[in-house]
């Protein structure tokens, strides 16, 4: 049996002894719940490191697990790793655990909500580990179902209700746009089969006309777009999550929301690069929405937990950026930041949730004196401050250095200053002035009783901000893995492309390593 299908239904089989636990016992649900997503932790861990790409199949996959489930329609459950999606799937182990973690305030129905959220763990696992189109989608229903339950069931604030109708709207609306482009690709493609490989083989084989390609990316485009709050389809993000459980935004935004990000790079850009094409410039103005509106809008938060939605969604834009340049440097620095951003999303949500407890509107004006009061949380929340604002030392400055780098030959010169300036000037400014209001300055009344975190959750945290410095200070640990994967992608989109649409100065792997050495080691 794969390692990775362990990993798919561990949780699965969690959730049926969960139910099984007698009465409201929360402790024993918190307890197993921990104890499976700690393993799945260990396991993805274990993998990420085994891996090696030169004892992977023809298709770079290992660790594959290949059942026919409907033949007639040539869906399969292919599940397995590859170069792609080994780190996004160790993120995503560690997310979880560390949302279970910080879940400990939980009281109320423990038992179901311990469940959902093992299905949302099993869901996103299973959608970055498959290799077949129908069951990538399947899975990402699977963990997106539960989490409109546990916003509307545990969430708090006043606007509870509104936020679960609209992240449930944009979601199902999002997956069912995505859905109609997937169905339209596997019909046109000819492949008779939804495995990623095949359709992307037919595809090379024979190409779809550009005016074909030109209404289905569009799908895919926006249809991901939604779901991973891409300008101007991102209002649901920060009130979602601001209204979520700890436990539900970290999962979320720390894991669930790559899979929209995944989508593009692992089928829309490749399978229709003429598409693409026509389609690049929308997406970078887009994607200067993410950078520049939405970073004008985290400015004006007062509340902590927007204040973090709002930059979660901003931060987006650079992978929207990496993506769109599509040579090598620029979508391994897109992947380097999906993996930052989970780390870092979860870290900042994982905190907020923390702090929730004793100041439930989070008003940032009301909050200050953080550091003398609670120096451990302060701590926690000043390393994801400067992870966010993409200082040196943190993985998101690796992955944001490359995708610069990667777009300054394939994005026009002016946007990638934009992107720049955004994050330098935006981001430090909403930043650094959330850094001052709650950490420093008198201590607030509020904080009256606070005790510092401790337990389950300061573990949590430590895992998060390792796992922030260590792929900041040795990006290598994961660029080196891949780059097969990565050079394999784009060199098939350049070949579709026509020569004059292609880029002048193709950014190679072999350059990688000159770039990432300027992280300090």
């Amino acid at each position: 049996m794969s390692p990775v299908l362990i990993l798919i239904f561990l949780p699965l089989l969690g959730a049926a002894c969960i139910g099984l636990i007698p009465g409201m016992k929360a402790a024993a649900a918190r307890t197993l719940s921990l104890a499976i997503h700690f393993v799945m932790a260990a396991i993805a861990l274990s993998l990420f490191v085994q891996y090696d790409g030169a004892a992977a199949d023809a298709n770079g996959v290992r660790f594959a697990q290949v059942i026919e489930w409907v033949p007639a329609l040539g869906i399969q459950f292919y599940i397995g790793l590859d170069s792609l999606n080994v780190a996004l799937v160790l993120m995503s182990c560690v997310v979880c655990f560390a949302a279970i973690c910080c879940s400990e305030s939980v009281k109320e129905r423990p038992k179901t909500y311990y469940v959902l959220i093992s299905f949302m763990t099993a869901g996103v696992v299973g959608a970055f580990a498959s290799f077949d189109v129908f069951s990538f989608y399947f899975f990402h229903e699977l963990a997106l179902v539960p989490t409109f339950i546990l916003i509307g069931g545990w969430g708090s604030g006043p606007q509870r209700r509104y936020a679960t109708y609209k992240i449930t709207l944009y979601l199902t609306g999002g997956a069912l746009l995505a859905l109609a482009g997937i169905i339209a690709l596997y019909l046109q493609s000819g492949a008779e089969t939804f495995n990623f490989f095949a359709i992307l083989a037919a595809l090379k084989e024979s190409p779809l006309s550009e005016s074909t390609q030109n209404w289905i990316f569009p799908l895919l485009l926006f249809g991901f777009g939604i779901l991973v709050s891409l300008w101007p389809f991102h209002t649901w993000a920060p009130l979602g999550y601001g209204h979520a459980p700890t436990g539900v935004a970290m999962i979320h935004a720390g894991a669930l929301k790559k899979f929209g990000l995944y989508g593009l790079l692992r089928i829309a850009i490749p399978a229709l690069p003429l598409g693409s094409d026509t389609w690049t410039m929308t997406m970078l103005w887009l994607c200067l929405g993410n950078l520049i509106l939405v970073g004008f809008a985290a400015m004006r938060q007062k509340q902590l937990h927007m204040l973090i939605g709002f930059s979660s969604v901003a931060h987006m834009g650079f992978v929207f950026m990496g993506l769109a340049a599509y040579n090598h440097i620029g979508v391994t620095g897109a992947l380097l930041v999906m993996v930052a951003h989970g780390f870092l999303a979860a870290l900042g949500f994982g905190v907020a949730g923390s702090l929730r407890n004793y100041h439930p509107d989070l008003d940032m004006t009301k909050m200050g004196g953080l550091l003398r009061q609670a120096p451990y949380l302060g701590f926690a929340l000043a390393i994801a401050f400067f992870a966010g604002c993409g200082v040196p030392g943190f993985a998101n400055f690796a992955g944001e250095l490359l995708i610069f780098f990667g777009a300054w030959t394939d994005v026009p010169v002016w946007m990638v200053v934009l992107g720049l300036w955004s994050g330098l000037v935006i981001g430090g400014v909403y930043m650094l002035r959330a850094f001052r209001n709650v950490l420093h300055g008198p201590v607030a009344e509020k904080w009256n009783g606070l005790h510092d975190v401790s337990g389950m959750p300061r573990i949590a945290f430590n895992i998060l901000i390792v796992a922030l410095v260590f792929f900041g200070v040795f990006p290598g640990a994961i660029t080196d893995k891949t780059r097969d994967s990565i050079d394999s992608l784009v060199r098939q989109v350049e070949e579709a492309r026509p020569a004059d649409a292609s880029s002048t100065a193709v950014a190679n792997a072999s350059e990688i390593p000159a770039i990432v050495s300027a992280q300090p080691r």
